[in-house]
């Protein structure tokens, strides 16, 4: 079973790349598509009925050179249950959606064939995602995480005749290099210490990397930070976190269903599962891990004040999704693993739900982005409005305080601030979360506001003819929104519960004991919260590698996160309210106040505009000079010393010995005779002085 749900994306690929001649068009996006959804059926199947239990299926001897021997083989375990869901139900549901949003796509001339391409690169890049989140080894999760890079860069350069398209193709291809490198030194630096790059044997090792130094760049360094550090530069470019976000808001230059399919749950989310998938390294690395709560609280923070002042519907759910990754790295960063994976797990519904609403709102409107283009459309595509209505909800963080009921963001969310103040004590990053939170309901709220309500704005034919979408593009969205509303609230237990909860449910050994007191596999929202003043219970010893994540013995953040104060656990609620509450002001009640907003707080508005400046920054330190030292290499490496000097000097010698000896070709056996006995008396003569000597 595990291997169909590998492999079914990869045959859909092959299907639509080369066999669309013979089965058609239609038939080969068909096929992809019905192979996406056996997979998602397989993956629910197995994270419905998967015990726990850490399990290997060798598919394969891959490599074995000295010491490396590497299989091609599926770890499964719940991190990988919860991600082949995550991975293959929203790549199914896009598939599904595409249909419809291709199918009238006037970036394509008459009679061209596209769209079995199309469909191919969404099945490459879903089979790169499943390589990358089975694997069982360093070496194929870096096959996967290159493969999606690769899928990435041709579905954002899709519209290969808009100049942005490819330009923005080539920063996000780029900057994921630069984040990769670091991923490569890490492995380079695990095998160096460990002989290793098989997760059980890395693993297993974690606690000697503690008590180990090594030198890197002139300087001694503990050997678990600085690797644990080095693997997060590789998730740093690949979830766009502060530094290397810089492809993320450009990426929405490629078709909208890529932009759900690589921001809601997929590629921006490799990061987060490396940083949980390598726990036992991670917990022996407390430097490393601080450093990731300050770029992930940083990073929540800047992308939600970016948010607020983008006018493009695509870029504002972006630099969201941004904001959101800031989360779960802090969850994360802090050992709280579970819960960046439930802030993941219900992210994938709702942002994949309000990126496929917004195509629907861009298809509707024949392709206008700029929402001051839109308003008034609640009623001309309702289907799609409950649909973003209901995202907006989620992200937002709609539910009743202090209660185990709302909307699955309300519930995620909301866990990963408690977990914030409970492991900086209410510091920089549960601050930062906090006001990211109001920042995200206030440009949620606009954007419903600007498309949805008031009068129509822009281009009065196109509101005039603005329709729902096909049914095969708001089907998707009506299942997206049962996730929407209750993953949070039915897997809340499981990963957010008590302690002995969350244990059971990621297959921590020693945590069969509390398996009846969990609820099963789901659990009970309620079920074993732990309360105020209980102790964290003691786990049975666990050995790192053991389970699906390694929690030290010194980590009880998820019990601690349950004993903070009520007033925490009721602010990111009342920071939505503020949120909402603005918006509505700004945009319903007095329509003027943004602009006259925008003019008091002009650099400050412009700095916001400008996304921070750092593409200008990049720009100055980096990408002016590599243009030059290329203009450089080309013209006087290339032209003046290559062409000049080499290919001018060879101009003049070859054709000049050429002519010479065309002369010895003479034609006559006389003269090659002549050529021979000349020879053979010079090569005698040789001879003679040498034995002479």
């Amino acid at each position: 079973m595990e291997t169909i749900i590998l492999l079914a994306p990869l045959v859909g690929a092959l299907i639509c790349g080369f066999g669309w001649k013979f089965i058609g068009e239609k038939g080969a996006m068909v096929t992809a598509t019905t192979l996406l959804f056996l997979s998602a059926i397989l993956s629910w199947v197995v994270f419905l009925t998967h015990d726990g239990v850490t399990e290997r299926i060798q598919l394969l001897t891959w490599i074995e050179s000295g010491s490396l021997l590497t299989d091609w083989a599926i770890r499964l375990d719940r991190l990988t249950a919860i991600m082949l869901i995550v991975v293959t139900t929203v790549s199914s549901l896009v598939h599904l959606y595409s249909f419809g949003y291709m199918d009238h796509d006037p970036q394509w001339r008459e009679g061209e064939v596209y769209k079995p391409r199309f469909f191919a690169y969404l099945s490459f890049f879903t089979f790169s995602m499943l390589a990358l989140v089975t694997s069982d080894n360093l070496l194929q999760m870096f096959f996967g995480w290159e493969g999606v890079g690769v899928a990435s860069y041709l579905l954002i350069g899709f519209y290969w005749r808009k100049p942005s398209a490819s330009a923005a193709a080539m920063k996000a291809f780029i900057v994921n290099r630069v984040g990769d490198f670091g991923f490569a030194l890490g492995i380079f630096g695990l095998f160096y210490l460990t002989d290793s790059i098989n997760f059980e044997d890395v693993f297993a090792a974690a606690p000697a990397l503690a008590e180990t130094t090594i030198r890197f760049l002139w300087t001694d360094w503990n050997a678990a930070n600085l690797i644990a550090f080095l693997l997060f530069i590789g998730a740093m470019g690949k979830s766009a976190q502060l530094g290397l976000h810089t492809w993320l808001p450009d990426a929405m230059e490629g078709p909208t269903p890529v932009s759900a399919l690589i921001h809601a749950a997929t590629m921006v989310t490799a990061g987060v599962f490396l940083v949980c998938r390598m726990s036992p390294v991670m917990e022996f690395a407390p430097a490393a891990m601080a450093f990731i709560v300050v770029i992930g609280a940083a990073t929540a923070f800047v992308a939600a004040t970016i948010g607020l002042v983008q006018n493009d519907i695509k870029r504002v759910i972006a630099y969201s999704t941004m904001s959101q990754l800031g989360y779960m790295f802090v969850a994360a960063g802090l050992g709280a693993y579970s819960v960046a994976m439930f802030h993941l797990f219900t992210h994938a519904f709702f942002k994949a739900m309000l990126f496929l609403g917004a195509g629907s709102v861009i298809h509707a409107m024949h392709h206008e982005q700029d929402m001051r283009n839109y308003g008034g459309l609640r009623k001309k595509i309702p289907l799609t409005f409950w649909a973003m209505m209901i995202g907006t909800l989620a992200i937002t963080g709609v539910g009743i305080p202090l209660t185990h009921i709302g909307f699955a963001g309300f519930l995620s969310k909301d866990a990963v601030i408690e977990v914030a103040y409970a492991g900086t004590a209410g510091g920089f990053a549960f601050w930062a979360l906090v006001i990211a939170a109001l920042f995200t309901s206030f440009y949620s709220w606009r954007l419903m506001f600007l498309t949805f309500y008031g009068t129509p704005r822009g281009d009065k034919h196109t509101h005039d003819h603005a329709h729902e979408s096909p049914k095969v593009m708001t089907a998707p969205l009506g299942v997206l929104a049962v996730g929407s509303v209750l993953a949070g609230m039915v897997f809340y237990g499981p990963f957010f519960g008590s302690q002995e909860q969350v244990d059971h449910f990621m297959g921590v050994p020693g945590a069969e004991a509390h398996a009846t007191a969990t609820g099963g596999l789901i659990g009970v929202a309620h079920a074993a919260t732990e309360g105020e003043g209980e102790e964290p219970h003691e786990r049975a010893p666990q050995v790192p590698g053991e389970g699906a994540i390694f929690i030290g013995p010194e980590n009880h953040i998820i019990h601690e996160a349950h004993l903070v104060p009520k007033w925490v656990k009721v602010s990111p609620f009342v920071a939505m309210l503020l949120g909402l509450l603005t918006a509505w002001l700004f945009y319903i009640r007095a329509p003027a106040l943004p602009r006259q907003w925008a003019d008091t707080l002009a650099p400050l508005h412009r700095l916001l505009l400008n996304k921070w400046y750092f593409d200008e920054i990049y720009d100055f330190l980096f990408v002016r000079f590599a243009k030059w030292l290329g203009t450089f290499l080309w013209k006087k490496g290339d032209g003046n010393v290559i062409d000049g000097s080499i290919n001018g000097l060879a101009m003049g010698i070859v054709p000049l010995a050429t002519k010479w000896l065309n002369k010895a070709q003479s034609g006559y056996i006389f003269t090659y005779a002549f050529a021979m006995v000349i020879g053979i008396v010079i090569l005698i003569t040789w001879t003679t002085i040498g034995a002479g000597n």
